[in-house]
């Protein structure tokens, strides 16, 4: 399968709140397309590396990194790494980028670096349908470059108490986005992660999405899934892991979802 378009479609996966599942749906979202034979780059751009930690990528192996990306002027075609997915890719990320937020603001241009590197002139020769941008948990500038430099932002919402009080200040930035340097930005979609059908309030977090953004929630879910927590730790997505899985399920229909709206 290939893109109708030239460049890839660009997804920012994005939540200022840790611990909802921002670098999992980057992973095995990721491996769901490859593996529906879509090109996939996944750009980590989190500091902590863990989407390229969870690919299996050694950190002694991460020679040139989305630092190298964003602050030394090296190309998208010479940071990506193999993945055990023929068609997946990643540029992974190590400690170093901690400090690139600091490095950037001095630069013109800071809000833009990530933008150029992933529409320079290598890229369309890359064999890249999507892009997807694993993002720090937080609305840093490192954020605010993946969301320059998208299409579109997903987000993943866990079934929790205050889940959607914090989508507040994200739709703010993403206004704020709009307004000032990327105006054709929009919301892919909402996915909810980490639900547990038997819980009340989740069932609650669930109804309350669906009323207040509508078709924006896709109407895939992910479950609370005990393989999907374990898959990192084997170096493996959870499609990988366990094929047959509900994780492994919920992000292939996602995959699905996900592509047939980019196709309507």
């Amino acid at each position: 399968m290939s893109n109708r378009h030239s460049r890839p479609k660009t997804i920012a996966i994005v939540n200022q709140k840790g611990g909802v599942g921002k670098t999992t749906t980057a992973i095995n979202l990721g491996a769901a397309l490859a593996e529906n034979g879509f090109g996939v780059a996944i750009v980590d751009l989190d500091p902590q590396g863990n989407a390229s930690t969870g690919l299996g990528i050694d950190p002694e192996t991460r020679d040139l990194t989305t630092y190298d990306l964003l602050l030394e002027g090296k190309s998208l075609s010479e940071v990506l790494m193999p993945t055990e997915y023929d068609k997946l890719k990643i540029v992974s990320a190590t400690a170093d980028l901690s400090s690139a937020d600091i490095e950037m603001y001095s630069n013109s241009k800071r809000s833009f670096l990530l933008k150029d590197a992933l529409t320079a002139p290598d890229v369309e020769n890359l064999d890249l349908d999507f892009i997807l941008i694993d993002c720090p948990p937080s609305l840093s500038l490192l954020t605010i470059n993946a969301m320059v430099a998208a299409h579109s932002i997903l987000v993943p919402l866990q079934s929790e108490f205050f889940a959607l009080e914090g989508l507040s200040q994200l739709m703010l930035t993403m206004r704020e986005v709009r307004q000032s340097a990327n105006p054709g930005l929009r919301i892919e979609g909402v996915v909810l992660t980490m639900f547990d059908g038997r819980n009340r309030l989740a069932q609650q977090v669930l109804a309350d999405a669906r009323d207040t953004l509508g078709d924006l929630v896709f109407g895939t879910i992910i479950p609370r899934n005990v393989r999907v927590s374990e898959a990192p730790s084997y170096a493996r997505s959870v499609l990988d892991y366990d094929p047959a899985s509900k994780g492994s399920v919920a992000y292939r229909d996602l995959a699905h979802e996900l592509a047939a709206r980019g196709a309507a």
